[in-house]
């Protein structure tokens, strides 16, 4: 998958097919809130296990029951890519809370 940086307009119009995720800082950002911290972990194991698949890793945190999920692209100069949307499709489509 290509490294080269997305227009603000296309990456506007894919965060459309993305709900609650933003564009802050050269990041696809989205903040999950879960029941508890085990369903937050479990988030995570199965993000970490589709990220590691697709050699493209997530700045995260996790509080409790919260997880912020923070995605640019690093051999990019840490803008938005491709590997970037393709990820957050993956995430959201993971996302049980929305």
């Amino acid at each position: 998958m290509s490294t080269k940086t997305l227009a603000k307009a296309k990456i506007t119009a894919a965060l459309e097919a993305l709900p609650a995720w933003t564009f802050k800082r050269d990041a696809l950002v989205k903040t999950f809130i879960f029941a508890d911290f085990r369903e937050a972990l479990s988030f995570m194991v199965r993000v970490g296990f589709e990220a590691e698949a697709m050699n493209h890793h997530p700045e995260w945190t996790n509080t409790y029951n919260r997880v912020v999920i923070r995605l640019n692209t690093h051999d990019a100069g840490g803008k938005v890519t491709e590997k970037d949307l393709a990820l957050a499709k993956k995430i959201q489509s993971l996302s049980w809370v929305g």
